[in-house]
């Protein structure tokens, strides 16, 4: 594929609003990670929680997109210089001419689960409730779109938690064929009930803060957030975004492919789209949402394809599982990674797992990095891997 540059990217989750406080967090060690209190009868985890969105409703003119999603998805555009990037990508291209391509799992269910919480006397939503918008999968691209004052395509992908990831191969082929100039590309998902309690059915959730690839690991722990990159074509300044990989298991509705094929799919396409070999990565961020059969499958597979020279990680320990904005989030992370020479490490993890090669690591490694690779695995075997360039790579 033609490499696009990323002048802007913002992210916000429980490790912080904005480029700046995420890449403190991360060189501190210090978590986002918290005892969940959302919801009347908190789940007894630890969760990512982003604080202040109660009290932060839309602005007036988005009143009709108000709910706890897009709410987030506007503190996350607020912050990096985001909202000039896209008026100025905007003046040169023109609205028409800049697609939206966002990344969710859930998007605005939260709002549908008030709803019925508190149902009119006729049986109906509350008046309050009753604006259509936030009861559809595409609330997020429509608020976002709306928000930018952008006219061009808007599309969101709902892959479970590979969505916010493949939103940069669709948006790439949007340009690739001349459909868009530039894009704007992000995910946001949010807490609610569905997703707390749908995960602790299923066995996943820790009761501890996640520990991805520890020996004792014993399931996710669930965050949200919002992110947003803006792809442009022109050699402006930013770092790169060279290729992504994507795949399909189609094995089993929440487990990876007991071999990794998929994964290694994804990887191998990767790869092949950005021109690398794997000698030429210097990190990888991983999926390693520290649930038994994902850290192992991915272990495996970067242990079989990458020399122990590369520095694999699972920032997960830092937000949480963002579910749909995982994609989005670490694809951020891997660019303060590429622009700040500080490869993250694995936080709240004590002793790797023996399938673990010498990729991954526990502790930051303060190294310049060159090109990196961001990966997400979604349940149903939805595959996706990222790769990208420092500024001065190409």
């Amino acid at each position: 594929m033609q490499p696009l540059r990323i002048p802007a990217w913002t992210l916000c989750s429980a490790a912080g609003d904005g480029q700046a406080a995420t890449l403190e967090a991360l060189r501190t060690r210090r978590s986002g990670l918290k005892p969940n209190d959302f919801g009347s009868a908190p789940l007894p985890t630890w969760a990512g929680r982003v604080l202040g969105l109660e009290e932060q409703p839309l602005p007036s003119q988005f009143a009709d997109w108000d709910c706890r999603n897009n709410r987030l998805a506007w503190r996350g555009l607020q912050s990096d210089g985001f909202l000039e990037a896209v008026a100025a990508t905007r003046e040169r291209y023109g609205a028409e001419r800049i697609a939206v391509v966002v990344g969710t799992s859930t998007s605005s269910i939260g709002a549908s689960e008030e709803a019925y919480c508190r149902l009119a006397p006729d049986g109906g939503y509350p008046p309050d409730m009753r604006r259509s918008i936030i009861h559809t999968p595409h609330s997020l691209g429509d608020f976002v779109q709306h928000a930018l004052q952008l006219r061009s395509v808007a599309v969101t992908v709902a892959t479970a938690c590979s969505s916010s990831a493949k939103v940069f191969a669709q948006a790439a082929r949007l340009m690739q064929l001349g459909l868009a100039d530039a894009a704007v590309v992000g995910g946001v998902d949010t807490l609610c009930g569905s997703v707390l309690f749908g995960f602790n059915s299923l066995e996943l959730v820790s009761r501890q803060p996640c520990m991805p690839f520890d020996v004792d690991r014993c399931g996710i722990s669930l965050g949200e957030a919002a992110g947003f990159a803006l792809l442009v074509p022109e050699a402006s300044a930013g770092p790169w975004f060279i290729g992504y990989g994507e795949s399909s298991d189609a094995h089993h509705m929440s487990t990876p492919h007991p071999e990794g094929r998929g994964a290694r799919l994804a990887l191998d396409e990767v790869l092949r789209r950005a021109a690398l070999e794997p000698h030429q990565v210097d990190y990888i961020n991983l999926h390693g949402t520290a649930s038994r059969k994902n850290d192992e499958v991915e272990a495996a597979a970067i242990a079989q394809l990458f020399p122990a020279t590369t520095v694999a990680s699972s920032t997960k320990g830092w937000t949480g599982h963002t579910l749909g904005a995982a994609g989005i989030v670490e694809a951020a992370i891997t660019l303060l990674a590429l622009e700040h020479a500080m490869l993250p490490g694995t936080l709240n993890t004590r002793s790797l797992d023996a399938v673990c090669g010498p990729q991954v690591r526990l502790d930051n490694v303060q190294q310049e990095a060159r090109r990196a690779l961001s990966l997400s695995f979604g349940f149903g075997g939805s595959n996706c891997a990222l790769a990208f360039a420092r500024s001065d790579v190409h």
